[in-house]
């Protein structure tokens, strides 16, 4: 994977950045634009907790 597709997440309780992964660009994937959010476990907090997409 290119760099520049890759996404931080970050735990929302914590706030280490945990994970990247990749986001679907372009016409067809129209809430591309929002930021992603999903339930990831947090090797810090030791439990699940919502991560965020960083800028």
């Amino acid at each position: 994977m290119s760099q520049e597709s890759l996404i931080n997440m970050e735990c929302t309780v914590c706030h280490n950045l945990n994970y990247q992964t990749k986001k679907s660009k372009g016409k067809a994937n129209p809430g591309a634009k929002k930021r992603l959010e999903l339930q990831k476990f947090c090797k810090f907090c030791k439990k699940k907790t919502l991560h965020k997409e960083t800028k």
